[in-house]
């Protein structure tokens, strides 16, 4: 933002148009602490680590990008290619370590101060693509028995490993091919189910004010249906009808007759019926006499048969 400080409305009244800009007519650059160096061609940047490293001033580690406050300056050519080297000092203690540019390996080089940490590996072993170096291009195009069996194998290695892409590519599809496609198939799902939702809540509603409950419903599960099923449910009889049943269960029972008593019988359950029926017999007020007499015939006629 140091470039920026020059840019204001604010011009003093002694300002001359013809020095120039603003800057020129106060003597500063727009880069302003940034350039303090620039005289010696070095600038001020904001440089950040490229690779983890442990520093040889405090043996501390420092890692992949962590930024610094470099002096930026140009040390020489790679053909068309400028390489810089950019000088910076450790955060942990008062080390400074350098490091440049390889533009033929592109890479970034320690001059000195640091050491890189080695965390590389075979790019074959982890079946990585990697690209082919300058001379393998060289031979490829000038040589074309070489190219032939570049390609050989070339061919043999996509035969091998097309059953892995072909799946990879299909998952890929599967997932991610047409964004407009998955959004609306998802927006369809959600909407068929907040319609279920809906038409649930209805009837779980209706079940419950008709029921006049207020505990919450939970789901049919089919086990509770073929329990369900296999239940009965009778009405229970009113007191006429269980009346009724009860008469017509006495008309059907079969009658003794007391003047022919049956071989099988006992006497003295006979003589037991005879005696509760006679303490059974209701007593008026008005004709007890006439009942007194029945009473004595009937025990007179008894006591005869015995």
């Amino acid at each position: 933002m140091g470039e920026r400080k020059g840019q204001n409305k604010y011009y003093p009244p002694d300002y001359n148009p013809a020095v120039g800009g603003l800057n020129k007519f106060k003597g500063t650059h727009a880069l302003r602490e940034r350039a303090r160096k620039l005289h010696m061609g070095i600038l001020i940047i904001r440089f950040e680590m490229p690779y983890n490293i442990w520093c040889d001033g405090c043996n501390n580690h420092i890692g992949m990008g962590v930024r610094y406050n470099a002096e930026k300056k140009k040390i020489g050519m790679y053909y068309s290619t400028p390489v810089y080297q950019f000088r910076m000092k450790c955060h942990l203690c008062n080390n400074h370590f350098e490091i440049k540019t390889d533009p033929g390996n592109l890479d970034y080089v320690i001059v000195s101060g640091a050491r890189r940490q080695e965390n590389r590996w075979d790019p074959f072993e982890n079946e990585q693509i990697v690209p082919e170096d300058k001379d393998t291009s060289k031979r490829l195009f000038d040589d074309a028995m070489f190219k032939l069996e570049h390609g050989t194998e070339d061919i043999d290695k996509a035969k091998k490993a097309a059953p892995i892409l072909v799946k990879l590519h299909d998952a890929q599809d599967a997932k991610w091919n047409d964004d407009f496609a998955a959004n609306s198939l998802l927006r369809q799902q959600l909407r068929t189910q907040k319609q279920k939702i809906a038409v649930k809540e209805k009837h779980d509603n209706e079940l419950k004010e008709r029921l006049s409950l207020s505990i919450p419903l939970v789901d049919e599960v089919e086990e509770d249906i073929k329990i369900a099923k296999l239940l009965s449910y009778q009405t229970s009889d009113s007191t006429k009808t269980r009346q009724k049943k009860f008469i017509h269960g006495l008309r059907k029972t079969p009658k003794l007759n007391p003047i022919k008593p049956k071989k099988f019988l006992n006497v003295g359950i006979i003589q037991s019926t005879i005696t509760a029926k006679k303490e059974t017999l209701p007593v008026a007020s008005t004709n007890n006499s006439a009942i007194s007499s029945l009473v004595s015939a009937d025990y007179g006629s008894s006591s005869s048969s015995d």
